[in-house]
Order: structure tokens, then C-alpha cells, then sequence
């Protein structure tokens, strides 16, 4: 069941990035990430099709990422939030992405921006390595067998004192099956959010 549920996240994403290329679906693209309050700014700092819309958070904009800083992208999509920590972090700095998507940080031209294709739940980095941790809707993609081993890979990468800036629906009261079942909503970051309370 996991793995299915990687492979039609894996999917759907691509999908939506294989048909990024429309210039009205661009200013979509562009108002989502504005309404996540990515500025003008950051946009404007991106590779084409960097940004895709899929936000619902910033991680970015509230992680006080600081020069020098070695921060890890739980999943990076497209590439939008490593590569504006990239920026951040600056030369003596490195942002590392989790996923598929090595063309956007190439066109980008930022050393110090890598991707690494792993699973969330199993990251080939050393342990006490990562000083802040950034996840934007990847976590409630994770299925829900899965997600407790993210939290631990999550722990065991940090430096003493690092800390995590996550971007992430979460339920306030637990999902019924007819949500929680419904793949359509579980790719669209709403069926595998983590109750509020746990």
C-alpha cells in the first residue's frame, strides 16, 4: 500500500509539472505561491517552472535560515524552497533537496543547491549533519505507516539545536474513511494530514 501511494504521488506531481508549461497557468502558479507569501522577490529569483503552485506553506520565509547553514528540503518538487535556501544560506552554505528534479537547480546556477533522490523516510545523509530541516506538504504525503520513521530520520539528522520549519495541513479532529481512502484528496495534501493532536 505504501508504495503505491509513493508511486501515484510521484505521478500526479509529474503530471502537473509535465503541463507547467501553459502561460495562464503560470499566473496561477505565481498567485498560490504569493498567497503562501513567497514575495515578488523570491519569484523573481527562480528558474522557470521552479514554481509550480503546489505550495501551502513557506517553510522558507520562516526557518531564520542564517549564512553558512546547512539545510535539508524534505521534498523539493520543482525545487522552489531549496533553491531560495540556497540563497539564503549563501556560498559557504548548502542546501540539499530530497526528490527528482536536478534540471531546476542546474538552471539555476547555485552551487551550493544539490539534490539527493532518496525517500523521505530513509535520507543518505550522516547523522547531526543538517542545522534546519524545511518540509512543504511532503510530510502529509507520506502514508501514514511511514510517517513516524520520517519524525525519527527528521531527529537523527539535526545538529544539537537544529530545528525544523514545516509547511503542512493538519486535521483537527481525525479523518474520516471516505477522506483518509480518497486518493484524489490524499495527492492533493488533504487525506494524509497528521491530526493536530498527536
Amino acid at each position: 500500500m505504501s508504495g503505491d501511494t509513493y508511486n501515484l504521488v510521484r505521478s500526479r506531481y509529474g503530471f502537473v509539472a509535465k503541463y507547467s508549461d501553459n502561460i495562464q497557468h503560470r499566473e496561477v502558479e505565481k498567485n498560490i505561491a504569493r498567497a503562501f507569501s513567497y514575495t515578488a522577490e523570491d519569484l523573481s529569483a527562480l528558474p522557470e517552472k521552479a514554481n509550480l503552485g503546489l505550495s501551502c506553506g513557506n517553510p522558507v520565509g520562516f526557518a531564520n535560515l542564517k549564512e553558512g547553514e546547512t539545510v535539508l528540503d524534505l521534498g523539493s518538487g520543482s525545487g522552489i524552497d531549496v533553491l531560495l535556501a540556497a540563497r539564503k544560506v549563501g556560498r559557504n552554505g548548502q542546501a540539499i533537496g530530497i526528490d527528482m528534479t536536478k534540471k531546476n537547480i542546474q538552471n539555476a546556477g547555485l552551487s551550493n543547491a544539490k539534490i539527493i533522490e532518496a525517500n523521505v523516510n530513509c535520507i543518505p545523509l550522516p547523522d547531526s549533519s543538517i542545522d534546519c530541516i524545511i518540509n512543504n506538504c511532503v510530510i502529509n504525503l507520506v502514508p501514514a505507516t511511514d510517517k513516524e520513521t520520517v519524525f525519527k530520520e527528521i531527529d537523527r539528522l539535526l545538529k544539537p539545536g537544529g530545528r525544523v520549519a514545516i509547511g503542512d495541513i493538519l486535521a483537527r479532529k481525525p479523518l474520516p474513511d471516505t477522506i483518509t481512502k480518497n486518493m484524489a484528496l490524499y495527492v492533493g495534501c488533504v487525506a494524509g494530514a497528521s491530526h493536530i493532536g498527536l
